[in-house]
């Protein structure tokens, strides 16, 4: 993936934050979460995820509702 690449942003209705392209997630302390597959990231919203800061799906299982509109 180039280093100038687009990155996008999908929030899924109900579900979790998508994001698109060439970023690196960092915690509050300056730590890099691994991220080296080049795949999307799918962001936990529900807070039920066991693999958080990451959706595991869980979200299906806790009746999580959020619609947002653009």
């Amino acid at each position: 993936m180039s280093d100038n690449a687009p990155v996008t942003v999908t929030i899924f209705d109900d579900g979790p934050i998508k994001i698109e392209g060439n970023v690196s997630l960092v915690d509050e302390n300056g730590k890099v979460l691994p991220n080296d597959t080049g795949e999307a990231i799918f962001l936990c919203r529900c807070g039920a995820s066991a693999d958080k800061p990451f959706c595991d799906g869980s979200h299906h299982d806790c009746s999580f509702a959020s619609k947002l509109t653009a």
